[in-house]
């Protein structure tokens, strides 16, 4: 639910407004510049060998995960969450396959080296029938019966080991207000890795707001005068702002 207002921005001279953008030009470009010095630090992490024989269950019968790269160094895979009840993936990875993983964005990856995969945990069944429903055509495959989506924290069950999202443990994240009800289930999650002959390395896993990109339509509420209205924005008062939920 949103609040309604009719909070506006000031109204100034075209002179004053003009000063104030600039003000926040030089903003935006030393976050741009730090944008950039992230992404770079980024290619220099370090990376783990995946020394688990993960079996997956895709269109052409089961396959590695080394399979995935389609002859290509790079994979990223999208963990496409699932939701039991209903069995059916979630509105918000469907969004994102929506909007992001299409022909044309994959042509893209492909021409840098870099292949794409989503993976789910629900049977392969399920996945075909939801994919078919969606016209999808980018490779879309099952985790069902292994252990890929715990061992990389994208599914959360105390049976199959600690918990732990997005590199903070169960205490942590209890401190952080998530209680254990809500600690279950699959979260968002994305990881990329590499190969180098026929092994393959985890270069990288990104959770929650780490995924903003996959989400355009953010990038634009973000320019807007309301923004995202969402609690947790720092906003003026009165502006209009989903209510959190309880």
């Amino acid at each position: 639910m949103t609040r309604h207002t009719t909070a506006v921005p000031n109204v100034v001279s075209q002179e004053e407004w003009l000063t104030t953008r600039k003000r926040l030009l030089a903003r935006e470009k030393q976050a741009t510049e730090l944008r950039d010095a992230v992404n770079a630090e980024r290619r220099r992490l370090p990376m783990v060998k995946v020394d688990k024989d993960y079996v997956f269950a895709g269109p052409a019968g089961t396959l590695r995960l080394r399979d995935m790269f389609e002859g290509r160094s790079q994979l990223y895979v999208h963990h496409f969450m699932w939701i039991d009840a209903r069995d059916e993936g979630c509105p918000g990875c469907t969004m994102a396959a929506n909007v992001n993983f299409t022909p044309i964005a994959l042509s893209l990856l492909h021409q840098h080296d870099v292949s794409f995969a989503c993976i789910a945990r629900a049977p392969l069944a399920s996945i075909t029938r939801y994919k078919n429903a969606h016209g999808w055509t980018f490779p879309f495959f099952s985790s069902h019966g292994n252990d890929f989506n715990y061992d990389f924290h994208v599914t959360l069950e105390a049976s199959k080991g600690p918990l732990e999202y997005n590199y903070l443990s169960k205490g942590e994240l209890n401190q952080r207000g998530l209680s254990d009800d809500v600690l279950k289930g699959d979260w968002t999650g994305a990881s990329v890795f590499l190969r180098v002959g026929d092994d393959v390395f985890h270069t990288y896993s990104a959770y929650a707001r780490g995924l903003d990109a996959q989400a355009p339509g953010y990038s634009l509420l973000d320019l807007t005068p309301y923004g995202r209205q969402e609690a947790w924005e720092d906003s003026p008062p009165g502006w209009p702002q989903h209510e959190t939920p309880a």
